[in-house]
């Protein structure tokens, strides 16, 4: 027995070595005006795919339709946010272990290049930032700001533990980090503030990644005409969506020291879209040329979007111009890319593919097969009065309205009523709404505001003894440009009836919807069947059902017909719909359901008709606009 034990021993020493040394080390440089890989010039054919958008169970999927269109690299995103939900609370679990998704793609091939920000836009809820740090007294964000750099600092250290390792320097497929995200483009918007504040505080971003430990090459992402504000020391300059090859050059030479590499970080097949707008179609035959005349020329390109994925839950930001005080960004995240929403293969791709299978050595492999569909009805069995149900809660009480900040709550809703002992009747004006409200008199609906349309009034009659509530939700926080400084949401003015401004008496009522509405743990009372669903009718409600699958598979809840709101599949915020359009229909990933018994939880805030049913269907529909801007 003794013999046999030090046999294995001695053999487990002459195998180990070859087992972790069997995958070569592989090196990554900028030299020369060139990408370097393995000591050889290299050209990086990437694309963008966010790994919080995708259901983890489908990264490998997704890596390998990736690697079909000809990409040799995958680009993501870190949203700090998902990660860091409250001061020191950190989850890099299932959808969020960036670190396994990172792997993934080294076991497919790809090279990774990773995007950190800390700011990152993305149509991402605040751009990536915690929505808390807007309660951090004394922080200014995107600032040469203690307070604000002592927080990068800390999701940067944290960061490195979970990723670190996965460089390219350490054996990983980590090849390059971007430092910061389009700062030349805040730059631009925020005159106000000196320019060299500007560039020490990217300095000081590339600087807290190195002392990190962030050792791979870096970089920075910009409009071509805006290097002068968002360029940094000690990071390669790449001009996002830049099609006049000349110019790229020219830009990036002036900037880098007369020489290359020249790369487009982001190169737009597709581009985002809005509620209340028609969504955005870009044409397979322009994406191919241009990634034709990209590749003539020796340019190194990331699609951005090469798979888009989904705003699951409350992840959808939103944009800000003049016409509009905001814009939401839709749930599904499809950005018209060549991987659609749910996975699929589109004559996009295939323009790609042909395009770029002329210019590279390595073959192409075939597109792995779609996931199956189903389709399904669900009957719903019970609605829950979400007016009443909330405002049986314990409230928060103040002269003035609270944000939701000041409630301590990142998103959802929030119920605000107010008593009002004499009668009153008049304009109401919330000029400080965000984003959408609900106003009711005695449980009656009488209006609807909204920032969207910069409807901030209406007329109002309120009876002696009587109570107005304004029901608020948080449509997502501006992602991009000088208004990402202005996020708090909720009711963040004062409150005016005909000019006269209203304080005291206030009650908060908050209705984060972190988890589904569970309509057996409500009290019976506000609880219905359907058939007496009516006395409900037009006030926020919670509609719920169970149905049985014989089989699983990705399919499209069908909202059409409903009026706003979002939806719970077996507890999973599946996102926002609005029948405005243009997006009618949500993605479910066939991963979420299960054989047997699933449920169904709709919150819908609107409720001017009352529903017994829902179906899904194999095909989403993303370009029906119903209401005009």
């Amino acid at each position: 027995m003794t013999k046999r034990i030090a046999f294995f021993v001695l053999l487990s020493f002459l195998v180990l070595p070859s087992v972790l040394f069997a995958q070569k080390k592989h090196t990554f440089e900028i030299k020369g005006g060139e990408f370097v890989y393995d000591e050889k010039p290299a050209r990086i054919i990437s694309g963008e795919m966010h790994y919080p958008r995708i259901p983890h169970q489908y990264w490998r999927h997704r890596m390998q339709m990736l690697k079909a269109m000809g990409l040799n690299a995958v680009a993501t995103y870190v949203f700090w946010n998902a990660h860091e939900p409250e001061p020191g609370k950190w989850d890099f679990t299932g959808d969020k272990n960036l670190a396994e998704y990172i792997k993934i793609a080294g076991e497919e091939g790809l090279m990774v290049i990773l995007r950190p920000g800390p700011y990152v836009c993305a149509e991402w809820e605040f751009g990536g930032y915690p929505w808390w740090l807007q309660n951090v007294e004394g922080l200014e964000l995107r600032r040469d700001n203690e307070q604000f750099l002592k927080y990068t600092q800390l999701y940067i250290n944290r960061l490195y533990q979970e990723v670190g390792n996965l460089q390219i320097t350490k054996g990983g497929p980590i090849i390059m980090v971007q430092a910061e995200n389009e700062f030349g483009s805040y730059v631009s918007q925020r005159k106000d503030i000196p320019l060299e504040e500007h560039r020490a505080y990217n300095a000081k971003i590339v600087q807290q990644l190195k002392d990190a430990g962030f050792d791979a090459p870096m970089f920075t992402s910009d409009g071509s005409w805006l290097f002068e504000g968002g360029s940094t020391p000690g990071a390669l300059p790449t001009a996002n969506g830049e099609s006049n090859i000349e110019n790229l050059k020219k830009v990036i030479n002036e900037y880098h020291g007369g020489q290359g590499p020249y790369m487009v970080a982001e190169f737009y097949p597709g581009w985002l879209a809005h509620w209340v707008e028609p969504h955005p179609q870009v044409s397979a035959a322009s994406i191919a040329r241009q990634t034709e005349k990209y590749l003539q020329n020796d340019v190194s390109i990331n699609y951005y979007m090469a798979h888009g994925g989904t705003n699951f839950g409350f992840t959808s930001g939103a944009n800000y111009d003049k016409k509009h005080d905001i814009q939401p960004d839709l749930t599904s995240y499809d950005y018209d890319a060549p991987v659609s929403e749910a996975g699929w293969v589109t004559p996009k791709f295939d323009s790609i593919r042909n395009v770029i299978g002329k210019y590279v050595k390595y073959p192409l492999p075939d597109a792995p097969d779609p996931m199956p569909l189903i389709e399904t009805s669900i009957t719903l069995t019970q609605v829950a009065d979400m007016l009443e149900a909330t405002g049986a809660q314990k409230p928060e009480q103040s002269d003035k309205p609270m944000t939701f900040e000041q409630l301590k709550q990142g998103y959802g809703y929030v119920l605000y009523s107010r008593r009002f002992n004499q009668p009153i009747s008049g304009k109401l004006e919330i000029e400080g709404l965000r984003d959408y409200a609900l106003v009711y008199v005695n449980g009656e609906k009488t209006g609807e505001l909204n920032r969207y349309f910069k409807n901030y009034s209406m007329d109002i009659d309120i009876p002696f003894n009587s109570t107005l509530e304004i029901f608020v939700e948080n449509a997502g926080r501006i992602n991009y440009g000088s208004e990402i400084v202005n996020n708090t949401k909720g009711i963040v003015s004062p409150v005016k009836i005909n000019g006269n401004v209203i304080e005291g008496g206030w009650e908060m009522y908050k209705a984060p919807m972190d988890k589904a509405p569970e309509l057996h743990k409500m009290n019976r009372s506000h609880v219905y069947d359907l058939n007496s669903a009516e006395k409900i009718k037009g006030r926020p409600a919670v509609y719920a059902g169970t149905f049985d699958l014989a089989e699983t598979g990705d399919t499209f809840i069908d909202m059409e017909d409903w009026g706003k709101g979002i939806v719970f599949i077996n507890g999973i915020n599946i996102g926002r719909y609005w029948n405005a359009g243009p997006q009618q229909t949500l993605y479910i990933p066939g991963v979420w359901l299960r054989k047997g018994r699933n449920e169904i939880v709709i919150f819908e805030q609107q409720n001017d008709k009352i529903h017994s049913e829902v179906k899904t269907v194999k095909v989403p529909v993303l370009t029906n606009l119903k209401v005009k801007q």
